[in-house]
């Protein structure tokens, strides 16, 4: 059975609406990161923290490449059971 995961609603600039689960939220270099994913794509997002609200905000091909290696790495040190 498939685990069960949190869902957010991400709107784009047009306005237009899609869920995706959360496939993990991790740390690296005092940011936060999540891994998204809707069935079709998988998007990489950065967590603002504003008061007591947080934020998703896009990040650059250049900090996409470098957080995905770092995760990558991090996961075939420390495998899922």
């Amino acid at each position: 059975m498939e685990p069960i995961r949190d869902v957010i609603t991400i709107s784009d600039e047009s306005g237009n609406e899609t869920d995706f689960s959360v496939e993990a939220l991790f740390d690296m270099n005092d940011d936060t990161f999540a891994l998204l994913r809707d069935g079709e794509e998988t998007v990489l997002m950065k967590v603002e923290n504003e008061e007591s609200e947080q934020y998703l905000v896009g990040i650059t091909e250049e900090e996409k490449e470098s957080v995905l290696v770092a995760y990558e790495i991090a996961v075939q040190a420390n495998p899922a059971e």
